[in-house]
């Protein structure tokens, strides 16, 4: 059975409830469950994010934080200049997820690029999912 890692990027005071829906939205489009990601991902700016800790808690995964340096050093499919105006990197979800999959992991492991869902409570959520080597 394969194995995932996964990038999470939100805005700033998003629910739970958001982050939880985008992830499972993500995984469903991954053909993934749940019990075969190894891992989850963010940037550094991201330590103190509630619904992202709640969200790595409940689902009992190690939640890793590369700094914006990390990440900019990543090549990526969809780098975004408003994402590095904010975070100093173009890109959390996509570079997170290959990093978090092991060093030298291509882009062409993305299984899923970026999942952008904004919640009810109007915040953006962002996922994407690697293949781990």
């Amino acid at each position: 059975m394969s194995t995932f890692t996964i990038g999470l990027g939100c805005d700033r005071g998003a629910l739970l409830q958001t982050v939880r829906d985008a992830v499972h939205a993500a995984l469903r489009e991954a053909g993934a469950q749940p019990e075969q990601v190894a891992a989850a991902a963010s940037i550094t700016l991201k330590r103190d994010e509630e619904a992202l800790l709640a969200f790595a808690q409940e689902a009992g995964w190690t939640l890793h934080f590369y700094a914006p340096e990390e990440l900019a050093a990543v090549p990526v499919p969809n780098p975004s200049e408003t994402v590095r105006r904010y975070t100093g990197t173009p890109s959390v979800s996509e570079a997170a997820a290959l990093l978090a999959a092991g060093p030298g992991t291509p882009m062409a492991a993305l299984v899923v690029e970026k999942l952008k869902l904004r919640g009810v409570d109007n915040r953006n959520v962002t996922v994407s999912i690697a293949r781990k080597n």
